[in-house]
């Protein structure tokens, strides 16, 4: 790790105004041109997922919103079960992502700015509160903001669910274009980011791009908060460089906590990739692409030698078809069939699921009014292609001794889920 402050969402309690401002010096007082050339300068992408160039997106919905004015979100939703960085920051550098959202704003010209959490975040919500209250006494130049509870589900959290909610609908992914940073919140052109990507923002603005770069990789810089579970021996959230190998990536955790066949690499929109190959692949957006797989939100999970990857996948596929929105065939239809033939597969054996699999998942790609589809049908295959030993051995001679072991990978309880629409947007804070 390069000299300098960078995140602290990893440290062990909440950073109060005057110790953030002791760590990261005060918010710079800069315009909006000056912020996007840093921004683009610096390399910086997205870290919820989708990894796009971070200063290109600012200055698109800067010169989109040129007539009317912009809107910001930040989106902390964190949907992914098996994440955890998104709310560690929350909880613990509030400062830091609410400085990114205040020079996020003033780059594009918003005049409002949305920070979405998930419903039942108590503690989130009161750490907010305290951090706005500090500002404001401070006198910080804090942009309007409101913070909105997002139904806890998969895709209530994705960028066209969240406009729909705060245009007054309920949160369900909507068919683009437009994308929101054509007209997005009120119809105004709207940046969304991640709440982490918004806290490199800060960081970038207040120490300059060649500081940012003097991490990670050239055509990767930076950091990038990674959630490491699974069978690794500390679980956990960790700041870590670009371009580590995925050996490299495990030991931060304390190395695997009993021998790997494979890890599930950028969360459940991701792929599996054998051990030993995810152990060579570079952690990165583009090597973890060459490899097959993603990065996604920085979500890595290590499956023991002794599991069943068909069971774990079958287990997570199942949640995926629970959570989808429902407003189209491949997600009404689709990917509930594909979850029940892979079900039958890990569960019951037969030569019959594999093969339902192979002919309904090209129905199901590419069909559907958002990504959703698309990111289960990804993982199904992806555990067909590296557990194909084990697909031939359920085929021929039934269930395997994995399915003996308790589940490892993360899948919330109905009970957990909230209903598919609404959501509320409390009195700002």
């Amino acid at each position: 790790m390069s000299a300098g402050p960078r995140l602290t969402a990893t440290g062990a309690a909440y950073a109060d105004l005057a110790t953030h401002v002791r760590c990261h010096g005060p918010l710079p007082a800069t315009d909006a041109a000056h912020i996007i050339d840093i921004v683009e300068r610096s390399g910086l992408t997205g870290r919820g997922g989708a990894a796009f160039p971070t200063g290109r997106k600012l200055r698109t919905v800067a010169g989109n919103a040129r007539r009317s004015g912009a809107v910001l979100i930040a989106n902390g939703c964190e949907g992914e079960p098996a994440s955890a960085k998104d709310r560690s920051m929350l909880m613990k550098a509030p400062h830091l992502i609410l400085d990114g959202i205040t020079l996020g704003a003033r780059s594009v010209g918003a005049d409002h700015a949305y920070l979405c959490v998930h419903e039942g975040q108590d503690e989130v919500l009161r750490t907010l509160q305290g951090a706005q209250m500090e500002r404001r006494a401070a006198g910080l130049p804090d942009v309007e903001m409101t913070v909105t509870e997002v139904p806890n589900r998969y895709v209530a959290s994705e960028e066209s669910s969240l406009v729909h909610l705060l245009n007054g609908g309920p949160s369900l992914p909507l068919s683009t274009p437009p994308r929101p940073f054509e007209r997005g919140v009120q119809g105004r052109p709207t940046l969304v980011d991640n709440v982490e990507t918004l806290a490199q923002l800060a960081l970038t603005v207040r120490h300059g791009a060649d500081w940012f770069r003097s991490a990670g990789t050239s055509d990767a810089p930076g950091t990038a908060l990674v959630t490491l579970g699974g069978a690794v021996a500390a679980p956990g959230v960790y700041e870590v460089e670009l371009g580590l190998t995925g050996a490299d990536l495990l030991a931060v955790a304390g190395g695997p906590s009993e021998p790997l066949q494979a890890v599930l690499a950028g969360g459940y929109f991701g792929a599996w990739l054998r051990a030993d190959r995810f152990a060579a692949s570079a952690i990165t957006p583009r090597g973890l692409q060459a490899a097959g797989a993603a990065m996604g939100a920085g979500i890595f999970l290590a499956l023991p030698a002794t599991s069943c990857g068909l069971a774990e996948t079958a287990r997570i596929a199942q949640y995926l078809a629970e959570q989808s929105a429902n407003q189209c065939g491949p997600c009404l239809n689709g990917l509930p069939a594909l979850a029940e033939a892979l079900t039958a597969l890990a569960h019951r054996g037969g030569r019959k699921p594999s093969g339902t699999i192979t002919a309904l998942s090209p129905y199901v790609t590419g069909r559907g009014a958002c990504r959703h589809p698309d990111g289960a049908v990804r993982l199904i295959n992806s555990a067909l292609t590296e557990f194909a030993a084990d697909v031939r051995t359920h085929a021929q001679r039934g269930p395997c001794q994995g399915l003996r072991r308790a589940p490892i990978l993360p899948v919330p309880t109905p009970e957990r889920a909230s209903a598919r629409t609404g959501g509320r947007i409390p009195a700002e804070v």
